[in-house]
Parts: C-alpha cells; sequence; structure tokens
C-alpha cells in the first residue's frame, strides 16, 4: 500500500481551498482499494469536482469505480438531499392534517436552512450509522473549504445543543419531530469525530503561508471540540531542477520559507511532503502514483519564452470599472485560485486612483488581512463575521418582532434563533447590505469558494420568505440583491481561475448557474500563470505547456475577455506588491480616472 500513513477507519480530508484536498482524498482512497479494502470515498462540497478526478460520474448513491476495484464513490448533493427531507417530513402528513397546514410546512421547509440541514444528515448517516457504511473497510472524506467544512463538523454539538433545549416544538425547519428521529445521529457523529482511533483528520496544505496558517487554525477549532487525531499533508513541496531559472528558484524559496515559519503548534503534528507535479492528477493511474517521489522523469517538455502567452495587466479591467465611478465588484471561482489576490489588487488600485472603497470578504476563512499585509491606507477593510451578524440580527427580531409579544412568546421566539440557521439568514442579510453600499462607492468582495457562494446566491428568494417569517419587514437592501447583482452596470463578476482542468471547468460550472440566475460575469482572469513567465526548468516548463489547452479553452469558448496574469517571483502581499500585480510589470502610475472600457473581447 503506498500510503505515507496507515488511515484509521474514516478519514476527514480538509484545508484551504486549492490545496489539493480532492487528489489526496482520491489517492489514499485508491490506495486502499488496491490494498484489498472496501472503500467508500465521499464528497461534503456543494461544488465537488470527484467525478473530473475520478473520471466517473457519481451520485448521491455509492457508485463502484470500474478501474478501482473495492471503490465506491458519492457526492452529497445538497438539492437532492433536501428534495429526500422535505418528502420524509411532508410525505406521511398529507392526507392527515389540513391542507393548509401541510402547505405551511412545505413553505418553511422551502429555505436554504433545509438545504443545509438536508446535506448534514446525509453526512451523519455515513458518519454515525454504522450500518449504512457496514459494507465498507475505510470511508473517506473529500470536504469543501475549510471554513464551510469548520461548520460541518461543528454542527452535530450545535444541533445536538438546540434540540436538547428546544421546548416550543417547532423551528426554522417546521416540527422538531423531523429533527428529533436524527438525534440520535448527531450523538454518535460527535462519538465518532472525538474518538482517534476511528477518526483521523488530515489537514491538506500547501507550502505558501496563508494555507499553512489556515491549517493552524483548523487545528486548534477541531482541538477544540475534541477532533484531536490530526496529521499534516503538504501539497506541492517544489525543487528546481534548473539552479539557474529565477522562476524556479522563487518557487522553490517561497515554499521553503513558508515550511520554515508555520506555526509551531501545527509543525509538530506528524507531516507528509507530497511533491509537485508536472501533471494534474486526474484518473486513476496517475492518483496511484501521486504520493510517489518526484522527478525530472515527470517533465518531458521543452524550453519556453511566455511569448505565445503574453501576461497582461489587472489594470485592463480596473479601467472599466473606474469609468463607472461607482459599483460592486465580486471575485468568484474555486478555492485556491488567487480570488483574495485579485480582489485586494483591484480595490489597493482604485483607492490609489482616489475612489472610496469598501473591500470586505463572505470567505467563512478571510484572508484579506494576509493579503493587505497590514497596509490599506485608504480602504475600508471588513470581513463579514458571522458570529457578530448573527447577535445583531438576534438583537434586532427580538426588538421588532418580539416587541408586542408576551413572556411566552418572547422566550419561544428566542429558543428559535439560537437555531444553527439564524446563522445563514444573518450572513445572508450582512452581505445584502454590504452590496447596497455600492451605490455610493466601490465595493470590492472576495467571495467564499465556489459551493458556499452559490448556495449563497441560489438562496436569496428563500432567504425573503425566511426573514418575513421573523421579522416584520423584508429590509430594502434584501429586496434589491438579485436585481443588483443581475444590473451589469452596477456588479461586475470577474471568475478568476487557475490553467488547470478542475479551477477552469468548475468557473464554467459557476458562470452557467449565474447565468441561469440572470447575471452576466464581466471577465475572466487566468491567475499564476507558468506559461506567461520565462521559466526554463523541466518540472515548470511541462507544467506551462500543459496550461496552453486550459488558456485557449477561455479565451476562445467560456470567457467575453480574458486577463492572463503570470506567477509572480515575490509573493503579492502588501500594498506595493498588489499595486505592481494591477499595474502589471513595467507600466507606470494609471491616470486618476480611466476614460475608456475594457472592450468586450471574445
Amino acid at each position: 500500500m503506498d500510503l505515507p500513513f496507515v488511515p484509521t477507519r474514516i478519514v476527514f480530508f480538509t484545508g484551504k481551498g486549492g490545496v489539493g484536498k480532492t487528489s489526496l482524498a482520491c489517492a489514499t482512497a485508491v490506495a486502499l482499494a488496491d490494498s484489498g479494502r472496501r472503500v467508500l470515498l465521499v464528497s461534503t462540497d456543494p461544488a465537488s469536482n470527484l467525478d473530473e478526478v475520478l473520471g466517473v460520474a457519481l451520485s448521491n448513491t455509492p457508485a463502484a469505480i470500474p478501474a478501482a476495484p473495492g471503490l465506491f464513490g458519492l457526492n452529497i448533493n445538497p438539492e437532492a438531499a433536501a428534495r429526500a427531507y422535505r418528502e420524509r417530513i411532508v410525505g406521511p402528513l398529507r392526507g392527515e392534517m389540513p391542507a393548509t397546514v401541510v402547505a405551511s410546512i412545505e413553505e418553511q421547509l422551502s429555505g436554504a436552512c433545509t438545504t443545509e440541514i438536508a446535506a448534514f444528515d446525509e453526512f451523519t448517516r455515513l458518519l454515525g450509522d454504522l450500518t449504512i457504511t457496514a459494507s465498507f473497510d475505510h470511508v473517506i472524506f473529500d470536504t469543501a473549504p475549510t471554513g464551510h467544512t469548520l461548520r460541518l463538523l461543528k454542527l452535530p454539538a450545535a444541533w445536538e445543543g438546540f434540540l436538547a433545549t428546544n421546548t416550543s416544538g417547532t423551528s426554522c425547519l417546521g416540527p422538531l419531530s423531523g429533527l428529533q428521529a436524527q438525534r440520535s445521529l448527531y450523538q454518535a457523529s460527535l462519538a465518532a469525530l472525538a474518538d482517534g482511533a476511528t477518526t483521523t483528520v488530515a489537514l491538506v496544505s500547501r507550502p505558501d503561508p496563508a494555507a499553512l496558517a489556515e491549517a493552524e487554525r483548523t487545528r486548534g477549532e477541531l482541538a477544540a471540540i475534541g477532533i484531536s487525531n490530526q496529521r499534516l499533508f503538504v501539497n506541492g513541496v517544489f525543487t528546481a531542477t534548473n539552479r539557474q531559472d529565477t522562476v524556479a528558484l522563487a518557487l522553490e524559496r517561497r515554499g521553503a520559507e513558508a515550511l520554515a515559519e508555520m506555526p509551531g503548534a501545527l509543525a509538530h503534528l506528524p507531516r507528509h511532503d507530497v511533491a509537485l507535479r508536472a501533471w494534474a492528477p486526474l484518473g486513476i493511474e496517475r492518483l496511484r502514483v501521486l504520493f510517489a517521489a518526484g522527478g525530472p522523469s515527470d517533465f518531458t517538455a521543452s524550453g519556453n519564452d511566455g511569448s505565445d502567452v503574453p501576461a497582461a495587466s489587472l489594470g485592463l479591467l480596473i479601467d472599466a470599472f473606474a469609468s463607472a465611478g461607482r459599483g460592486v465588484i465580486m471575485t468568484m471561482g474555486k478555492g485556491g485560485v488567487g480570488k483574495t489576490t485579485v480582489a485586494a489588487a483591484i480595490a489597493v488600485e482604485l483607492g490609489r486612483r482616489g475612489y472610496p472603497v469598501h473591500l470586505t470578504t463572505t470567505d467563512p476563512a478571510a484572508h484579506l488581512i494576509a493579503a493587505l499585509g497590514h497596509s490599506a491606507a485608504g480602504l475600508q477593510v471588513t470581513r463579514i463575521d458571522p458570529a457578530v451578524e448573527t447577535g445583531a440580527y438576534a438583537a434586532e427580531v427580538m426588538a421588532t418582532s418580539g416587541a408586542g409579544l408576551d413572556e411566552r412568546g418572547r422566550e419561544l421566539l428566542a429558543e428559535d434563533l439560537r437555531s444553527p440557521c439564524t446563522e445563514e439568514i444573518a450572513v445572508f442579510r450582512a452581505f445584502a447590505r454590504v452590496v447596497g453600499e455600492a451605490a455610493r462607492g466601490f465595493v470590492v468582495i472576495d467571495t467564499a469558494p465556489t459551493g458556499h457562494t452559490l448556495l449563497l446566491l441560489d438562496a436569496a428568494q428563500a432567504y425573503h420568505r425566511e426573514v418575513e417569517r421573523t421579522h416584520n419587514d423584508v429590509p430594502e437592501d434584501v429586496r434589491q440583491f438579485l436585481p443588483r447583482l443581475r444590473d451589469p452596470d452596477f456588479t461586475k463578476i470577474v471568475l478568476v481561475t487557475l490553467p488547470e482542468a478542475t479551477p477552469v471547468h468548475e468557473a464554467a460550472a459557476l458562470q452557467s448557474d449565474l447565468r441561469r440566475a440572470g447575471i452576466e460575469p464581466f471577465a475572466w482572469v487566468i491567475n499564476q500563470s507558468f506559461a506567461a513567465t520565462a521559466t526554463a526548468d523541466a518540472a515548470l516548463v511541462a507544467r506551462g505547456a500543459q496550461e496552453r489547452a486550459y488558456i485557449d479553452e477561455v479565451r476562445t469558448s467560456l470567457a467575453r475577455q480574458t486577463v492572463v496574469v503570470a506567477w509572480q517571483p515575490a509573493r503579492p502581499t502588501g500594498a506595493d506588491a498588489l499595486l505592481a500585480l494591477a499595474r502589471g510589470p513595467g507600466q507606470g502610475t494609471a491616470p486618476a480616472v480611466a476614460a475608456e472600457p475594457v472592450p468586450a473581447g471574445v
């Protein structure tokens, strides 16, 4: 078995977006299956790419992976889980209760809270009900990026506590009878997560300060809820093969510095380094050798001067943004593609041009301050903090809807607001409020990874109903949220990707979803391209050669306009580095106000 560790029965792979969780989870599952074990590989990511990595179309029931006997895969599909959950709750009531009562319950179950709890129920069944997975020796979870996963792992305790103290018999999900039946599952899930002999959490990182800081935060938060069997995987460790190549030496140096400076508690975990590959880990055969030592035999491409993939400046897009004088600019895409860096660079350059700019994030694992390097002169920089927003929202509801209630009524309302679903409502309202600020200046939003962002956007109309249930009026910013996002003069969506298969195809799927919602992306940014550098290192030349097909795909068939940003030898943190990224190498200071918008391109 070609594995660097001995897995427990349950293994979670988690970490910052884009660090390679899916690749390592799949490689682990394949290695276990090759050793004769029966393995169930589960994705809890709303934007799962298990299908592409394994080369098999998956659903919410286990499917055999033909090229790896003994391996089965499934995706927890939030929408399918929500439909099944609603039917489990409402089905038995039809014909037994008045139609108006059934309709009221169906309305309560139409919100995003139901989608979350339904997906969570699927997760707890796999984790806590041994009869569901009794035929498997191992269950491997490929999770969503960290912020979403931490919420998932904390929900067993959150819902168990809510059910233990609720006396009203109802919640934002309707009758509690539908949840009480799951309470034993939540308790079993908590027990499984805390049992180190049963569950291992693999913290996946890159040799990068932000990814390692995220891993350390995750380590601490999981340890605080009793999950202590953790180990660190550092993916993409690079050693230059050409000792005269400045790009390769910079990549090697940046990785070594990040590992040398990793937080102390994280450094004490068992650690496994995985070499950077020239090829994408797609398909069973490549997954089988992912943990093997890398070497020059990986690389076959010849030299490259980068001339056929010229790098461009983000300033081309910023000129178009500036011509409007105000508006929302949202960076979206798969985790780890550089959304935060691109958002920060846009904000810093707009601020330098004299515009009022509010830079914020909806990502549960925010990294704006790390990108800015604590230098944010002239910018308003915030984070939509779930705890703060939930407290403020609950206080507002108690002061308005609860004002005219008697003591018992206020107790029941306060109890309802302690539901974990309240956080989702509060965060959405804060998001809508921030979008509304763009009527007076620029609001640049670094969004959460794709799946989490889609759930937030798709939930807009459902949240209207939920807010109306607990609040007398729908705030104007909530009412105007979707119209503002659909207005191309008000909102500019920038899809950020890497020149690789999974990030490009995930961004393409996101673009399709946005278009179905009436939202047209403004531009694509292809970030961190080695093909756009002048590297001569064999590994990086080979990676650049593989990038070209995806760059061409974006340019010719996906994007209205495209900017290719070269990989930066200097880490793009701090105001000076972000301004250089925004303006591009060798460019002078841009004018205070751009005169011409960007042409439509392809």
